[in-house]
């Protein structure tokens, strides 16, 4: 991954619309997308607690 290529994650109480304006303000475009599952372990078991949305982006050139 070059250094014009970074991942940024919405944020717990970010929607995804902002985390990619976010992205946009840093002078970054959208190359990717990746999700995965956050658990946490309640009485031995794996319950869900939320999904992590993470996008990558390369920087614009200016």
């Amino acid at each position: 991954m070059s250094k014009n290529t970074v991942w940024f994650e919405v944020e717990e109480h970010e929607t995804i619309s902002e985390c990619l304006d976010r992205m946009k303000a840093e002078g970054y475009a959208i190359v990717g997308r990746r999700e995965q599952p956050l658990f946490k372990e309640v009485d031995g078991q794996p319950v869900p607690i939320r999904q992590i949305v993470q996008f990558k982006g390369d920087k614009l050139k200016e």
